[in-house]
C-alpha cells in the first residue's frame, strides 16, 4: 500500500510541475528552438554540461542529437562536455572542479556555437563558469534551471527555469524540454517529415 501511495504522489506531483512548467517556459523555449536551430544550420554546435543527474542529462540530450530522436536522419552536431574523463580529472587536479566546464569550451566553442548548462539548483560553481566562458566566447549561453534563476539570469542570454525546487521534478521537465527540443529541431532543420 505504501508504494502505490507513494507512486500516485509522485505521479500527481510531476503532472503539476508538467503543467507549470510548459506554461513557465513557452517563450523561452521557442527562443531557444531558433538559436539552435541557426547555429547548426552555420555549421555550429550544441555543447551540453552538468553535474551529476545533469551530466547525465548532458549525454542523453547529445547522444538523441548525434545519433538518433525518433528516427534516422542526419546527424546533429552535439557534444556533452561530461564524458571525457581525462580532461574532466586534469582540468579538476590542475585548475580546480569550477573549471571543468569552462576550459573545455574554451577549446572546443566557436562564435555561434550553443552552450546549454544544466543545474537543478541554479548556483554550480563549474556550471555558472561555463556559461560565461560561453558568453566571452561568442556563444549562445542558456540555463536550464529550476526555480533559482537569480544567479544564472545575469550570464544567460535563455533561461529555461522549471518552477520547482525539488531536484526530482527539475530533472524530469528537463529532459522532457530536452527531448522537446530534439524533436523540434529535427522538423526545423528539415531532417524528419512534419507529422
Amino acid at each position: 500500500m505504501i508504494a502505490k501511495s507513494l507512486l500516485e504522489k509522485d505521479f500527481e506531483e510531476h503532472f503539476r510541475v508538467a503543467s507549470e512548467t510548459r506554461a513557465a517556459v513557452e517563450s523561452d523555449f521557442e527562443r531557444l528552438v531558433d538559436a539552435c536551430a541557426a547555429s547548426v544550420s552555420f555549421g555550429g554546435k550544441i555543447l551540453f554540461f552538468g553535474n551529476g543527474g545533469s551530466a547525465a542529462d548532458a549525454q542523453h540530450l547529445s547522444t538523441e542529437l548525434v545519433v538518433r530522436y525518433v528516427s534516422d536522419r542526419a546527424a546533429i552536431a552535439a557534444l556533452a562536455l561530461t564524458t571525457d574523463t581525462s580532461a574532466l580529472t586534469a582540468g579538476a587536479n590542475d585548475l580546480g572542479f569550477d573549471r571543468v566546464f569552462s576550459r573545455q569550451i574554451e577549446a572546443l566553442g566557436r562564435p555561434g556555437d550553443i552552450a546549454i548548462g544544466l543545474s537543478t539548483s541554479g548556483k554550480s560553481p563549474n556550471v555558472l563558469r561555463g556559461l560565461e566562458a560561453a558568453k566571452a566566447q561568442g556563444l549562445t549561453a542558456v540555463a536550464m534551471v529550476g526555480a533559482n534563476r537569480e544567479q544564472v539570469a545575469p550570464i544567460a542570454d535563455i533561461v529555461i527555469s522549471v518552477p520547482a525546487r525539488a531536484a526530482n521534478r527539475i530533472q524530469e521537465m528537463h529532459i522532457l524540454i530536452g527531448h522537446a527540443l530534439c524533436g523540434s529541431l529535427e522538423r526545423r532543420l528539415g531532417l524528419v517529415e512534419e507529422q
